[in-house]
């Protein structure tokens, strides 16, 4: 069985503002945008394909052979894990 993950929803801008202990170089900035881009990209296509103007644009990779110590993986929703996180920090 195959899931996509990522649900595509984005509540912020590519990068969040830095903090004061944060500094981004100009090539962290520019591989930042390089690959933000890009996903939109790769998001564009899927939504294409699903409406059925576009046929094959995104295909989604499937091991020939699973490797059998991810047999029990389970993927996690990063934006609950962290809205978790922040709620119980919060509560203390």
């Amino acid at each position: 069985m195959t899931r996509v993950v990522y649900n595509g929803k984005r509540n912020s801008s590519p990068r969040s503002p830095p903090s004061s202990s944060e500094i981004f170089t100009p090539a962290h900035e520019e591989n930042v945008r390089f690959i933000y881009e890009a996903w939109q990209g790769v998001e564009r296509d899927l939504r294409s394909q699903m409406s059925g103007s576009e046929r094959g644009l995104v295909e989604e990779y499937v091991e020939k052979v699973p490797n059998p110590s991810l047999k029990t993986f389970k993927p996690i929703d990063l934006s609950d894990l962290k809205r978790r996180n922040t709620q119980d920090a919060k509560k203390s």
